[in-house]
């Protein structure tokens, strides 16, 4: 349920989508003055527990929602250009910040939904969703569910678990626009994970024919650009491609012993063993190792772009490939095929992009670690809308300047945004 809404004696002038904001006293370039913030408490339909702020410097009809499957995005730098232009912007937690052990982008719905549900009953006309970087799996799989028809929704996830989302009330929403999308998380892992690992359970083993980081396979520290030959790359895709096919039977094979004893149990309440039982509560958690191992990182000829070498990571492999910090570190069984299997979530573009018809626009940066000029490519071309638009802006993956002096790119962004805006829903 939403917080306390505004009072019914309330003046007409205090009612509409953002009554009873408190003033906020962020900086001119963090909001406009005069901007107010409403802080709300949802109850999703599956009973979770979610929230956002909404921020708003007038009564606008128009609201750009920004949400990330697992993490906090209050503070969103676009934020102040959505609500510069005149519209509200919605800035929405998941039930798990900073904890995707147990994501299930299947159920992750369940809060943009509940998001959606408080804004069209707030009243706004027209709800835009902002997926940036990993929200753009999010938003995309919301679309798409969201557009089709109830029966022909994901009836499972990944993991085998009901999802009920053909009983469950999806609002449609009215546009899109992705800033540096990635493909979704799943297939952002198969193209940086390191495929040189031989033995799930020692992290420092490696094949060295696949090994990324061996100058004989032609790798160069930095500031020099690796050179791998192309045959090397054909080769490590598809080794990437087999090791994520291994920890999808390795989630598969945990998730088939839970419910082997599950079922023993039900089949015998009163003499199932303890053992039993414990394997029948226990999910397993396990941990993938060395997940940033991107060719595009360390040779910049592969898919050309303004980047700089190294990952989001950092510009040495061995500590960001080989350290405790990465990329689907530890997953539950569930979490890993919903959300970082390239081969089994359902949170790809590659499989949302063409069912979204609502009016898109896709911001690319030139300098992005993760998200490269053929993919983006990709990812425009399958977008199903007949009205949709590619800008792009020199910037990092998080819209910073490439150069000292340089304007951010993210300032960019958020005029190209504001411009969408005003031609798409004029106020």
């Amino acid at each position: 349920m939403a917080s306390p809404q505004t009072p019914p004696n309330a003046s007409p002038a205090a009612r509409g989508p953002i009554a009873g904001f408190l003033n906020t006293d962020w900086n001119p370039r963090d909001v406009p003055a005069g901007t107010v913030t409403r802080n709300v408490v949802l109850r999703t339909e599956d009973g979770a527990a979610t929230g956002g702020s909404l921020y708003a410097a007038s009564q606008p009809d128009t609201v750009v929602c920004i949400m990330h499957p697992r993490e906090f995005m209050a503070c969103h730098y676009l934020i102040p250009d959505i609500v510069e232009a005149g519209y509200a912007a919605w800035s929405q937690s998941p039930r798990s910040v900073g904890n995707d052990q147990r994501l299930e982008h299947e159920f992750a719905l369940y809060d943009v939904a509940a998001g959606v549900r408080f804004l069209r009953e707030a009243g706004f006309r027209n709800i835009v969703l902002l997926g940036n970087s990993g929200g753009s799996g999010l938003y995309a799989l919301y679309v798409q569910q969201s557009n089709i028809a109830p029966e022909a929704r994901i009836a499972r996830t990944p993991g085998g678990r009901a999802t009920n989302l053909a009983s469950a009330l999806l609002p449609a929403v009215d546009g899109v626009v992705f800033v540096a999308p990635h493909p979704g998380q799943g297939m952002l892992l198969q193209s940086c994970i390191d495929p040189s690992v031989t033995d799930e359970r020692d992290p420092l083993s490696v094949d060295a024919a696949l090994d990324a980081f061996s100058a004989a396979n032609g790798y160069a520290p930095a500031p020099q650009s690796s050179a791998y030959h192309a045959d090397f790359v054909a080769k490590y895709r598809a080794a990437q491609e087999r090791r994520v096919q291994r920890l999808d039977h390795l989630a598969k094979a945990m998730i088939a012993e839970r419910m082997d004893a599950r079922a023993e149990v039900k089949r015998n309440p009163g003499t199932a063993s303890d053992a039993v039982r414990r394997r029948a509560a226990h999910t397993q958690l396990f941990t993938v190792w060395r997940t940033d191992a991107d060719l595009r990182c360390f040779d910049l000829s592969l898919d050309p772009s303004d980047r700089k070498y190294g990952s989001l990571w950092g510009s040495d492999p061995f500590a960001s490939n080989y350290g405790s910090v990465g990329f689907a570190r530890v997953c539950s069984p569930e979490s890993w095929l919903s959300t970082w299997s390239g081969q089994s979530s359902n949170a790809a573009l590659s499989r949302t992009a063409r069912a979204i018809h609502q009016p898109t626009l896709l911001i690319e940066y030139t300098a992005d670690q993760a998200c490269f000029p053929s993919v983006i490519a990709d990812i425009f071309e399958s977008l199903g809308s007949a009205g949709k638009q590619h800008h792009r802006v020199r910037g990092d993956h998080h819209g910073r300047a490439l150069a000292n002096g340089e304007e951010p790119g993210r300032y960019a962004a958020g005029r190209l945004l504001q411009t969408w805006l005003r031609e798409t829903f004029p106020q």
